[in-house]
């Protein structure tokens, strides 16, 4: 009887001490590796940064109103926090699966919304310490010092369990690393580099612009740019209503996968 009450899915109780095992879980999986997780996409921004910089910068002039390469730092900062984000929460659950120890999550007495919860924080802590070290490097290098911090802290968070989520959603869908593999370089990069990353919207096309405009991730980092150096091309509270509501849309996508056993318990 014990171990039927402690297997059983509740409503309004929730198993703390699973919660904090799995989350920590997670955080320790990518601290464990942090020069890959970590110190890497430090390197690879800072590289995006310089490259872009001595490349077209002298010639590109400003950029609504700032230079560009002030322009485009918040742009690179949250593209290294969503591929990190994403990375952390899809590898985890993929990797278990081909491995077959995806059953030592499944089989402890976990809700699918404990579950969830215990990937992303492993995904929104990844995201937020990427960003922190990041901001750290601009202000450094650059002198940028954030105009909105506020704002800027909640699109990473908000940035950060989105692309969670979305991880989640992909790594339950792949049964392969090589399907993993192909919804990151054909899904989630497209997504972060056409999402207003290294340019104004306004300089697009009018086709261009419309579907850059149904894109969350783009408001996500219009957002971070908004609070970083105090522009952006949407309103700041349109960026924050898009991305919760479409956090809470893929959280749930995760959350019903999860309840359901899709792909997971075969």
């Amino acid at each position: 009887m014990a171990y039927q009450q402690m297997g059983e899915r509740r409503f309004g109780r929730m198993n703390w001490l699973g919660l904090a095992t799995l989350a920590e879980r997670e955080v320790l999986r990518f601290l464990a590796v942090w020069t890959q997780t970590v110190l890497a996409p430090l390197v690879t921004s800072a590289l995006f940064l310089l490259i872009f910089t001595i490349a077209i910068g002298p010639r590109r002039g400003e950029v609504m109103g700032v230079s560009f390469t002030t322009f485009i730092a918040p742009g690179i900062l949250m593209m290294t926090v969503i591929q990190n984000a994403f990375a952390n929460t899809s590898s985890s659950i993929v990797i278990s699966k081909v491995q077959g120890n995806i059953v030592d999550t499944l089989m402890p007495p976990l809700s699918a919304f404990e579950m969830v919860l215990g990937y992303l924080a492993g995904s929104v802590a990844r995201g937020v310490i990427v960003a922190l070290a990041i901001a750290l490097g601009l202000w450094a290098v650059l002198g940028i010092v954030p105009a909105h911090p506020v704002w800027a802290f909640v699109f990473v968070m908000l940035g950060a369990i989105f692309v969670g989520g979305l991880g989640i959603v992909a790594g339950i869908f792949a049964n392969k690393f090589d399907q993993m593999a192909a919804i990151t370089n054909f899904v989630v990069t497209p997504l972060a580099f056409l999402s207003g990353t290294f340019y104004s919207v306004e300089a697009l096309p009018p086709v261009l612009r419309d579907i850059t405009n149904v894109n969350p991730i783009f408001y996500v980092i219009d957002g971070v740019r908004f609070g970083v150096i105090g522009v952006s091309d949407a309103s700041p509270w349109l960026g924050l209503a898009i991305a919760v509501g479409s956090s809470f849309a893929i959280v749930g996508a995760g959350w019903a996968m999860f309840a359901r056993g899709y792909r997971l318990k075969s």
